[in-house]
């Protein structure tokens, strides 16, 4: 089902519940919407700390001591 029509159908039942559930409804779904921005500051912060660490900035200038001629065998 794709999102559009997903969201008709959840309009659709909202549409069939008592005045006094809507309430209910709508801070189940602030609820939801914060768990999601939540998640998504942690992955953008971890992204972010992984992306401008340094941890292995010392394998970009390590000498290359191995080429093809030290291989015993080429992958066909």
């Amino acid at each position: 089902m794709d999102k559009q029509k997903l969201i008709e159908t959840v309009v659709e039942k909202i549409k069939q519940l008592p005045e006094n559930k809507l309430k209910e409804i709508e801070d189940y779904l602030d609820l939801l919407i914060e768990k999601y921005q939540d998640d998504m500051l942690i992955q953008k912060g971890i992204e972010d700390i992984v992306q401008n660490s340094k941890t292995y900035e010392f394998l970009k200038e390590e000498d290359n001591i191995y080429t093809v001629n030290d291989l015993k065998e080429k992958y066909k």
